[in-house]
């Protein structure tokens, strides 16, 4: 089984920073890629970056140039810079990954972000 783990959120004021941590552990032979998305209240989750296996990586416009995606083994990260309240969600992890029973789709339980005005 392959477990996911999100940390790093909190409340910060507009033009703060945050850093998210995605650790996975478990069984794992590989990671095919993870991505971070957010849920804001009514709101539909919404993708908001994404870095493969080879180290590509992607964001929503609404992001590009604030936030830094990377991945270290099996932890990814979400550097979250010049903070707005908009960005204010439940950030969720998504890898897929090889585990014990083949490929997988896994999430995390989500980590609060808050921004205030």
């Amino acid at each position: 089984q392959v477990q996911l783990v999100e940390s790093g959120g909190g409340l910060v004021q507009a033009g703060g920073s945050l850093r998210l941590s995605c650790a996975a552990s478990g069984t794992i032979s590989r990671i095919v890629n993870m991505v971070w998305f957010r849920q804001a209240p009514g709101k539909q989750r919404e993708f908001v970056s994404g870095i493969t296996g080879g180290g590509v990586t992607n964001y929503v416009d609404s992001v590009q140039g604030r936030f830094t995606v990377s991945r270290e083994q099996n932890t990814a990260y979400l550097q979250m810079n010049s903070l707005k309240p908009e960005d204010t969600a439940v950030y969720l992890c998504y890898a897929a990954a090889v585990g014990p029973d083949g490929l997988g789709d896994y999430w995390g339980q989500g980590t609060q972000v808050t921004v205030s005005a």
